[in-house]
């Protein structure tokens, strides 16, 4: 038996330092009880087991009315199951080094398990407990909505969060997304132990479960150990369905006495099964996708100081897409810093990316994908997301010829279909001299 020192050490050089290459990772469906879609990556370099896995629900799944049971579920599943209390249930995987821990997104339930290859059959031993008999023991269960209450608390003051918030309720009113994953002070305060388990019991089920296992480990005895945790449960989920949306227009402005304001905008998207899908994501990469090179960090940041970063994405929900971007300046600049975001979005928009910045653009997304690759974890994640994206088997292989294949028409094109009508959503948290700061200066172009 290894001691404890030496089991850490494991798994810290089995997260962190197992560096795959994408381009050789061989990914293969292994058998899996009814329902389930499981893929592996076999990886014998440490002798370590990483799992991630998501049931579709999240917290669209939430009761009407009652938001923030998904995210309360997933905080307790680890606080008891079976005979073992919460006590028993945490020294039980701290004794193995078990790291296992469960999260609700907007669309998906996850979890993911962590493990030395000899405790596999320990860690699945508990992982099945978790999602088949939860406690919900009273102390645990107040002790965490204390935790989600005062988090919610804290949230009134934080500006990324206020945004967050202010922009899911504005964008999709009406609708499962524009409620708070983490609930509101007064559902939380009424979420009881049926709802949890009512919760869990709908969601919790075969169908629509997807599940990516990295690390030493068989397609047999992965086969096996999927058959443990996930078998018993229901082959049907009872999914309430949820409408397809467009994200609404809006313009807000949200007092907080902050020492800057902070911008958020956005407008509707493209899905990520759309086939001009990868030629946004380049054009996307060019506007303001993360990189120093970007045209909104030169404009913004470089040009004029006005913020320390400016950044945009694509945001792909399984009802709704969206491209989003943000940034932080000063309350008395945030017009002047608005409006030229918008001249840019414009500009690209109308004109697209120049060949120069295309060619850069596809460089770096090609030449950075491997980085998404060099632990057992990210390997699970990246394989999970492709599995719920529905992207194949053999995405890996292809994704970067699919880049270089977007030509300067592709990216043009796409470029007026994603921007052509700009941002229609801007929201602003910041003192209050920031409220006219969405009026744009007159020297921003009109869209």
């Amino acid at each position: 038996m290894a001691s404890l020192f030496g089991r850490i050490a494991f798994a810290f050089i089995g997260l962190v330092f197992v560096v795959p290459a994408s381009e050789a990772m061989s990914i293969k469906a292994i058998p899996a009880p009814e329902g389930v879609e499981a893929w592996l990556v076999e990886d014998y370099t440490v002798p370590m087991i990483a799992m991630d896995f998501a049931f579709e629900g999240g917290a669209a799944q939430d009761p009407a009315g009652k938001p923030g049971v998904a995210a309360m579920l997933s905080s307790l599943l680890d606080e008891g199951a079976g005979d073992m209390t919460s006590q028993a249930f945490q020294q039980a995987l701290d004794t193995r080094s078990i790291s296992l821990s469960f999260d609700a997104g907007r669309d998906s339930f996850f979890g993911d398990v962590k493990m030395l290859a000899e405790d596999k059959d320990e860690a699945f031993d508990l992982l099945a407990l978790a999602l088949q008999k939860p406690r919900f023991d009273k102390e645990p269960v107040e002790r965490i909505r204390a935790q989600i209450l005062d988090g919610i608390k804290r949230d009134v003051t934080d500006p990324q969060t206020a945004a967050t918030l202010a922009i899911c309720a504005h964008a999709f009113p009406d609708h499962p997304y524009g409620q708070p994953i983490d609930g509101t002070l007064d559902s939380v305060a009424a979420i009881s132990n049926a709802d949890l388990d009512a919760y869990r019991k709908r969601v919790f089920a075969r169908d629509g479960l997807k599940v990516a296992m990295v690390g030493a480990i068989s397609p047999a005895e992965a086969s096996a150990l999927l058959a443990r945790a996930f078998g018993p449960l229901p082959l049907k989920a009872e999914l309430t369905p949820i409408p397809d949306t467009v994200p609404a227009a809006g313009v807000i402005a949200l007092d907080q006495p902050n020492p800057q304001t902070l911008i958020r905008f956005g407008g509707p998207g493209i899905a990520r099964q759309d086939p001009d899908f990868m030629a946004a994501y380049v054009v996307n990469h060019v506007l303001g996708g993360g990189s120093f090179s970007s045209r909104l960090y030169k404009e913004v940041r470089e040009k004029r100081g006005l913020a320390y970063t400016v950044s945009t994405a694509l945001v792909n929900l399984d009802h709704a897409d969206a491209f989003a971007g943000g940034t932080a300046t000063r309350a008395d600049r945030a017009g002047e810093t608005i409006g030229i975001i918008k001249a840019e979005i414009a500009r690209m928009g109308a004109e697209g990316p120049t060949e120069q910045e295309l060619a850069q653009a596809k460089s770096y997304l090609i030449g950075s994908y491997a980085l998404r690759f060099d632990s057992s974890s990210k390997i699970a994640r990246q394989v999970l997301g492709i599995m719920q994206e529905g992207l194949g088997i053999d995405y890996v292989e292809k994704r970067n010829e699919k880049i270089a294949a977007v030509t300067i028409e592709d990216a043009r094109r796409v470029a007026h279909r994603l921007y052509g009508e700009g941002p229609n959503m801007v929201v602003t948290v910041g003192p209050e001299k920031t409220k006219t700061a969405n009026a744009e200066p007159a020297s921003a172009p009109k869209l």
